[in-house]
């Protein structure tokens, strides 16, 4: 029997594997942890859909293995109904920190967990 655990592991996975630089240069891969409908807002106040998403990711920071990375903290996830799960956290990325907030959605037969919703917010420098 699943578990709201289960489903908060799962979403913090893929919100993992997201970082991960093999995944963020793979259409393949990235598009698999995507939802179809899948929007961001993001730290610049640019709003991204699915397409958009798939076709910037590759050159966006956190795409080499030699380059930098995002560094989660504090990451947190509450099921908000049966499969949707929200996740919080902080993430720094070259210096720059951001507070990011996910909504990962259980689709049907294989598709698994997806992301749904992201946003990110910047926090200033010297700002706890």
């Amino acid at each position: 029997m699943r578990t709201a655990q289960d489903d908060v592991a799962e979403a913090i996975q893929g919100e993992l594997r997201l970082m991960d630089p093999r995944v963020r240069v793979s259409r393949d891969l990235a598009g698999r942890l995507l939802d179809p409908e899948f929007v961001e807002v993001g730290a610049s106040g640019r709003r991204w859909t699915y397409e958009q998403m798939l076709a910037a990711l590759p050159e966006m920071p956190g795409t080499t293995e030699d380059g930098p990375r995002y560094e989660p903290s504090r990451m947190t996830g509450a099921v908000l109904a049966p499969g949707l799960v929200h996740l919080t956290y902080e993430a720094t990325i070259a210096g720059r920190r951001a507070r990011r907030s996910s909504l990962w959605r259980r689709g049907d037969g294989e598709a698994g967990w997806r992301m749904y919703y992201h946003q990110a917010t910047p926090v200033p420098p010297g700002t706890e």
